[in-house]
């Protein structure tokens, strides 16, 4: 194990440190407290432990495509995820990394006689950071009466077991019961999290440093003798990298997990290695007048906590996923529905300046309760009736399924169509658990339950997610298949959350900047930004979280999937033809590339390669540690390349193969590796195997890597693909458009001439909001446009009112030109839009304009409470 005094604190390699080749947490058992007026969570982690037997590891040459495990781990993982996935317009979320990087050293907390273990006794090591732990206990598992009934055998077997270790003995067999007891399973595990203390009353011994916590039990020399049960008692810290204690929109308190490159460490001690798979369950207590939104497989219906003004939500999984991907969001969040009363947002507007609590809807005394042990596995049909998030108590009552399903009927689209169902002879290739891959119902499941969630003040403008969030599922059902989880919330967060979106279990965390600024009566052509971000999201349960990267550096794996994914589906929801198909992606193909050819002039040569870790990709230590490369570089968190030019591999390969038999083998390879972790090699050569034609065209396994994966820069297909790009009929009518306002500008500036005092008549023809910001790039590429073309521009588009993607060019143009008409646009953007705000803040100040580098101080000013911690440190060293 290697101290943490050894690392060089100018890294920006990640360290997970977790020892998984040893032991590995199978599910985990959270009680949790929300103290808004502290910023603190406490409570404790009941972590539930299963020893790895034959140590050792595999040579690299040994692991294959479908083993599921990378080198260094000792036996093949159950079920495969990558990190929950984050994604952002001009950067990644990658923050909440301020506190890790900007402090070079944390304080050392170790328990009482830590020194007094031996180095020779066997230490269990979890990631951890950010957190104050103040005890490590082992669990008396065997004070739970029901556990007996799991015990296999005769009553002389058990006690033989029993006799030996009868703690191992009890949670080897609830950990190893099959998934048609998941519902047994997850009360005992619930009964076993709230047993006491080991009888003889002795804490176990822990060190925790900047990156781990350490746990010994004196005497003990090997994982298999190690307590298999064990209690963390802990308190997170405001500052604290994994979450993010903020206002929402109507100014009221609320916190977030905040998907930094830390992950969920600084929330829960835990195993972040993506192949520590586990199950768990949580009960969370926040005042009653919030709602409690997390990663779980139902709905909860919260219940009272005895005589204190707080609820107890309670969430729980059975499909075995890294704790990475556990999230939590806490805050005074309304439902969105299909009519929002009028008096709801009247009310919150009048109150968000004293901050005065919002009620939520119907009072704790009239909720519906439930057992706290067997809540666990109420049934979706039992959760809703009688549901607490509604509306307001002027809203007509209705189950939370009636407006799941609102929009439907609209649409077109049913629930659940089984006209079409066969047995197309899915065979799992994971371990056991109840897998929607193999339910019949599942499979022709087109939109599964879902619901939004946001500040009051956005209620309305939300509606448009909830219109357009059915027909985004239905289209990526239609492309992919089996919705991988059961259901979904999408949750509009604060405005200082540093990306456009954020994809995990059940749960999608949206910008306020994908919202629609316009009319209701939008066309699909004015809701892009918005349908394509969901599209994004939602395909990422598919490439991201059941399918995931086994190395965590291999982040194209998701990122490039989801990006290439989103547009096949937002066409399939719009319900284009093939040829308006083609010309939007050749149109979107085009913007990417520009964005792609920026971002890599700009640049270091290390943070362009998809595969840094190349040969070694997926290697571990012997313990199971491994380090993350690059997850701390700030640079990094602004960067798309794994985002576009995985997107552009993918379009490559699609071009050799052929669109459609590349979409029909997209479903194959979810068939083969869902509930997987891969690596490149995996995907690459199942798609080899499929198309035996590409290797004879020389597409190797080899030179794929060389010319995309392993290789700084752009290839050579693109820099010729971009050409026809460019010629595209979208393309070809933004640049008629261009010349117009070019000619325009020119009739403005002519030298000695006497202007016109009557602008010439010009017709316009109507964009499309992907035409209109390919149309705002090249303009930014003239050196001069008047004042009165910038002018006519804003008028003529109405840019002020369209979605984030055109009012950001819209913004870089009133900075280039210095039209200060607009310049209060400029500060609407950088202040209600800032996970795309961070470049204009650079843009303002380089022009060296006494007023626009004080607009620039002015908005940070605004903002800079609730900003993202590293966009914040950027922007503050460009500004201050």
């Amino acid at each position: 194990m290697e101290p943490d005094g050894d690392l060089n604190p100018d890294t920006d390699d990640l360290p997970l440190r977790a020892n998984t080749n040893h032991i590995l947490v199978r599910h985990y058992a959270l009680d949790l407290t929300v103290h808004f007026d502290r910023k603190v969570i406490s409570g404790s982690a009941v972590l539930f432990l299963e020893p790895c037997f034959g140590l050792g590891t595999k040579a690299k040459d040994d692991i294959g495509p479908g083993i599921g495990v990378g080198a260094g781990t000792v036996e093949p993982v159950e079920k495969m995820f990558g990190p929950k996935e984050r994604d952002g317009d001009e950067f990644q979320a990658l923050s909440g990394v301020g506190s890790q990087t900007a402090t070079r050293t944390e304080t050392v907390q170790s328990s009482h006689l830590w020194e007094t273990t031996s180095d020779d006794d066997f230490t269990l090591v979890l990631d951890c950071c950010d957190l104050n732990v103040s005890k490590v206990e082992e669990v008396d598992v065997t004070s739970v009466s029901a556990m007996s009934s799991l015990l296999p055998g005769d009553a002389s077997e058990r006690s033989g077991d029993l006799s030996v270790n009868p703690q191992a003995t009890f949670i080897q067999t609830l950990i190893s019961s099959p998934s048609s007891q998941w519902r047994q399973r997850n009360q005992l595990f619930s009964l076993c999290s709230r047993s006491p203390g080991a009888q003889d009353g002795s804490s176990l011994h822990f060190h925790r440093d900047r990156w781990s916590l350490q746990v010994r039990k004196k005497g003990v020399a090997s994982p298999q003798e190690f307590p298999h049960a064990l209690r963390i008692c802990y308190e997170t810290k405001p500052t604290g990298g994994s979450v993010r204690w903020t206002k929402d929109q109507d100014n009221r308190v609320c916190v977030y997990t905040a998907g930094s490159p830390i992950n969920n460490r600084a929330l829960f001690p835990c195993q972040e290695p993506p192949v520590a798979m586990s199950t768990w369950q949580a009960t969370v207590r926040a005042p009653s007048e919030s709602v409690v939104l997390m990663s779980g497989e139902e709905q909860t219906v919260p219940i009272e906590d005895g005589d204190t003004c707080f609820l107890i939500w309670s969430y729980y999984v059975t499909m075995p996923m890294p704790a990475s991907t556990f999230t939590l969001a806490v805050g005074h969040w309304r439902q969105v529905t299909a009519e929002i009363p009028q008096a709801l947002e009247a009310g919150v507007r009048d109150r968000t300046d004293c901050g005065e609590p919002a009620k939520l809807g119907a009072g704790p005394g009239e909720w519906t309760e439930a057992k706290l042990v067997s809540g666990l596995g109420s049934s979706t049909s039992e959760v809703v009736k009688g549901s607490p998030l509604q509306t307001g108590r002027d809203q007509t009552t209705r189950s939370d399924s009636a407006f799941w399903y609102s929009s439907l009927e609209d649409e077109g689209l049913s629930v659940t169509d089984y006209s079409a169902m066969v047995d197309d002879g899915i065979s799992c290739s994971h371990g056991d658990y109840p897998c929607r891959f193999a339910e019949r119902s599942a499979r022709s499941q087109r939109v599964i339950p879902h619901r939004v969630f946001g500040p009051v003040c956005l209620l309305r403008k939300a509606q448009t997610i909830l219109k357009l969030l059915p027909r985004c599922l239905a289209a990526a059902h239609t492309i992919l298949g089996v919705h991988p989880f059961p259901r979904l919330d999408v949750l509009i967060v604060p405005a200082g959350f540093s990306s456009l979106g954020m994809a995990s279990p059940h749960i999608i965390f949206l910008s306020q900047s994908v919202l629609y600024a316009g009319s209701a009566g939008s066309r699909d052509c004015d809701l892009s930004l918005c349908g394509s971000r969901m599209c994004h999201e939602i395909a990422h349960s598919w490439f991201g979280l059941v399918i995931g990267a086994r190395d965590w550096t291999e982040e194209w794996i998701s990122e490039g999937f989801a990006t290439y994914l989103e547009d096949i589906i937002w066409a399939q929801a719009q319900q284009l033809s093939m040829q308006e198909t083609a010309e939007q992606s050749d149109l979107k193909a085009l913007l990417r590339w520009r964005r792609l050819s920026d971002e890599l002039k700009n640049s270091e040569e290390a943070l362009q390669i998809l595969r840094p870790n190349m040969e070694n990709t997926g290697q571990v230590s012997e313990s199971g540690s491994s380090t993350v490369k690059h997850a701390l570089n700030p640079d990094k968190a602004f960067m798309q390349v794994h985002y576009l030019k995985g997107y552009f591999l993918l379009r490559f390969l699609a071009s050799q193969v052929g669109e459609q038999q590349f979409h029909d083998f997209f479903r194959l390879f979810v068939k083969k590796y869902h509930g997987q972790l891969i690596l490149s090699q995996d995907f690459l050569q199942m798609l080899l195997i499929a198309f035996p034609d590409m290797e004879r065209k020389g597409l190797t396994l080899s030179a794929i890597y060389a010319d995309w994966l392993d290789q700084p820069g752009i290839p050579k297909w693109l820099y010729e693909r971009s050409a026809v790009w460019s010629q595209a009929r979208l393309v070809e009518e933004v640049k008629a458009e261009v010349v117009k306002w070019i000619l325009l500008s020119q009739s403005h500036q002519g030298k000695g001439r006497k202007r016109k005092r009557i602008e010439p008549k010009v017709n316009y023809k109507e964009v499309t909001s992907e035409q209109l910001v390919m149309l705002l790039e090249l303009l930014l590429e003239e050196e001069e446009l008047s004042e009165a073309t910038v002018r006519a521009l804003q008028r003529t588009y109405d840019l002020q009112n369209r979605d984030a993607e055109v009012r950001h060019r819209w913004c870089e143009l009133v900075v280039k030109h210095a039209y200060t008409q607009a310049y209060r646009d400029v500060e609407h953007f950088l202040v209600h839009d800032q996970a795309m705000g961070v470049y204009l803040y650079g843009e303002l100040m380089v022009q060296e304009s006494p007023e626009q580098q004080a607009l620039a101080s002015r908005c940070l000013s605004l903002v800079k409470e609730e900003m993202d911690q590293s966009a914040r440190r950027v922007v503050e060293e460009m500004v201050l």
